[in-house]
């Protein structure tokens, strides 16, 4: 029994999805730029197929003949940037994303939650610089 004309209208879509999304899509080339640094790009992908066909008659149809058949097939991929990984070169990271409005208050603050580490590591870094003047002008201040 021969193979039916459906599967492979299926399997050329599939065949033609997997030409376009592979890991590469999801998780960027990383690019280095002048000064050592490593960007690496990150995007969600959404895709969907459909296929279908039908087997008919035709009106003056000769005994035994095989049906005959009509198909089609489609898809759809998108491809939508979600955030850059950065390595510098002392080897430290960062996630900068990208501005997609959050819908919730949830996501909201949790795209707060990097710049809010930087801020408090920052202040932290500031007042141990600061720590050792003040602390003797206290002490005098107090006597």
């Amino acid at each position: 029994m021969s193979e039916h004309p459906i599967s492979n209208l299926m399997t050329e879509t599939m065949a033609k999805i997997k030409e376009m999304v592979d890991v590469n899509t999801i998780i960027g080339t990383p690019i280095t730029t002048a000064d050592g640094t490593t960007v690496i790009p990150v995007s969600k992908v959404t895709f969907g197929f459909a296929s279908g066909g039908s087997d008919f008659a035709p009106k003056h149809m000769p005994q035994g003949a095989p049906l005959a058949f009509g198909g089609g097939g489609g898809a759809g991929v998108t491809v939508s940037p979600v955030c850059f990984l950065i390595i510098g070169t002392d080897g430290s990271s960062n996630i900068l994303g990208v501005n997609a409005q959050a819908s919730t208050t949830v996501d909201r603050l949790v795209e707060m939650i990097p710049g809010a580490i930087n801020k408090v590591s920052s202040f932290v870094e500031g007042y141990k610089g600061k720590a050792g003047p003040n602390m003797d002008r206290t002490a005098e201040a107090d006597e």
